[in-house]
């Protein structure tokens, strides 16, 4: 999967990044550097969904999918 991401530099200094197709998805770094990594986190977490929290029946599935 590839996705857009926004960089932005902040007035304070530092960078901040949004993630367009993602509502809601974006983090700031003090470097570039920082920024990149955090960026791979934000989306990790955004997308992520603890299936403890979905009521599953019997005939439910769960399937893991790379996009």
């Amino acid at each position: 999967m590839k996705l857009r991401v926004i960089v932005h530099e902040a007035d304070e200094g530092g960078y901040w990044a949004e993630v367009p197709s993602i509502p809601g998805c974006a983090t700031q770094g003090d470097t570039f550097d920082e920024l990149l990594s955090n960026i791979y986190e934000a989306v990790e977490g955004c997308l992520s969904v603890d299936v403890r929290d979905i009521e599953l029946t019997d005939k439910d599935k769960v399937l893991e999918i790379a996009v």
